[in-house]
């Protein structure tokens, strides 16, 4: 068999593709200077900010919906059989998923310029991410084959994966309008080291009594695998120089696109605010190392037709391959080097914030002189409570979360925020963010989902985030 077409068939089996991971515990904790990657337009006090390259931002996340590993493997006195069968097969739905997604920050920094209203950000950060939706009809025929489901289609869209793998340079401008409104902007330039997606496929298997023999079966396909970077990967690893190739791609060397990331604080009082952000609005244009596969037609093949004694006076008769042969006239399995272009998975944040209790004074400068600006720094306060909601475009529609979270300052020196999460993967998701300021020192870590640390196996997602950075608020 072909190398490409057993890329193809792995990946009807294991789809695997991703989208973004939802930083809800980061999102408007206005103490980290990371809470600016996902709203450009967040309240910001400080001066300037240097994140510790590698380690100012880590994060990671996994979800699995629909079935866990203990459904599968716990030892319940069940046949491994049946449960596979009963709760993956057909306990789950094309709707679920398998996700995954990390990003590892290289550079981080932002700096207040000479007009005190505006902070500017800059950096750059390695992202890969990945998601695949559950093909429940191609798993039960490989489970349990055709022979007693006949004239049943099987769907073959329901192949839907997707990943990729980029380095990320951003520049962003925040900038405060007036005391009530701080809106923010930022740019992006991806830098892509590999791509693959599969997820506008049609078609249909379908077996019925034959004429010609027992069974008939016809396949109706329409159906696409696109990759750029995978090849060229591939022949690095058996040269050794998969380090430098990395190094090229993610430095600009590969394929390239643009994006943009949007977002806002408005305080309606000095106690109620709302903010919103849209995030990766952008493509990625793909042309260099490209390698495609298609699968396209339709054919009814009634098995391997033997006449004899002919057949048996022929010794090189290769029937098997004769019916494979017959299969690609009829449904052509082929590949081409098509540039295409892949649109990000583009995410909206928004949120209501209500603060309350004792007043925590602001570290920013005052900017009391003559030239004072409208940069007047709020005072915090001590509570805060509130909603926010999530959705990302996914390949089968926008998902969506929602959060209510209640955040602790403990002075300048320690913040606490708490959040429950309601979404595809959990219910019962709660979480717990800590920031802690030891003079310049920014140190800050959260995690998901923390009702399932007892038994991970049973857990449908996991999430933590992690990361070290040097603040100054200038001078007092």
């Amino acid at each position: 068999m072909r190398a490409p077409k057993l890329l193809f068939i792995v990946l009807f089996w294991v789809g695997f593709v991703a989208y973004g991971q939802n930083k809800q515990i980061l999102y408007d904790f206005v103490e980290i200077p990371q809470s600016a990657m996902v709203n450009p337009g967040v309240d910001t006090d400080f001066q300037w900010y240097a994140g510790v390259p590698l380690l100012s931002g880590l994060s990671l996340q996994a979800g699995l919906s629909g079935v866990s590993v203990n459904d599968i493997f716990a030892n319940d006195g069940l046949n491994i059989n049946d449960k596979i069968r009963e709760r993956a097969i057909y306990g789950m739905n094309p709707r679920d998923e398998l996700s995954g997604t990390f990003q590892i920050e290289l550079l981080s920094l932002g700096f207040r310029g000479k007009n005190p209203d505006n902070f500017y950000t800059a950096g750059m950060y390695i992202e890969g991410d990945a998601i695949g939706y559950w093909f429940q009809d191609y798993a039960i025929l490989a489970f349990e084959g055709n022979a007693d489901k006949l004239n049943q289609a099987f769907d073959l869209g329901q192949l839907k994966t997707r990943g990729e793998l980029m380095n990320v340079f951003h520049l962003g401008l925040n900038k405060k309008v007036d005391n009530d409104l701080t809106i923010g902007v930022r740019g992006k330039l991806y830098s892509s080291i590999f791509d693959f997606n599969s997820t506008k496929n049609k078609g249909t298997f379908v077996t019925k009594e034959g004429v010609n023999n027992i069974y008939s079966s016809t396949v109706e396909a329409d159906m696409q695998l696109r990759t750029s970077g995978l090849n060229g990967l591939k022949d690095a690893v058996d040269e050794g120089t998969v380090g430098s190739t990395v190094a090229k791609r993610a430095l600009l060397g590969g394929n390239l696109g643009v994006g943009l990331d949007f977002g806002f604080t408005y305080h309606l009082n000095d106690q109620t605010v709302i903010t919103a952000s849209l995030l990766d609005f952008g493509l990625v244009y793909h042309s260099k190392d490209i390698k495609n596969y298609t699968l396209n037609g339709k054919a009814t093949i009634e098995g391997i037709g033997i006449i004899l004694p002919d057949a048996a006076a022929d010794p090189n008769s290769d029937f098997w391959q004769d019916l494979v042969d017959d299969v690609e006239d009829f449904v052509p399995f082929e590949d081409n080097e098509d540039a295409y272009i892949a649109f990000r998975p583009t995410k909206l944040y928004g949120s209501l914030r209500y603060n309350f209790g004792e007043r925590v004074d602001n570290r920013a400068d005052c900017a009391c002189g003559v030239n004072a600006s409208s940069n007047r720094a709020r005072a915090k306060y001590a509570n805060s409570v509130g909603g926010q909601l999530y959705i990302i475009n996914r390949p089968r529609g926008p998902q969506m979360a929602l959060t209510g979270f209640y955040q602790r300052r403990f002075g300048n020196f320690m913040a606490l925020k708490t959040t429950y999460t309601i979404d595809k993967f959990s219910y019962s998701n709660i979480g717990l963010g800590l920031s802690v300021q030891a003079g310049p020192v920014n140190i800050y870590a959260m995690a998901d989902n923390l009702l399932s640390y007892g038994n991970l196996a049973n857990s449908h997602y996991a999430s933590f985030q992690l990361g070290l950075n040097i603040i100054s608020w200038g001078k007092k």
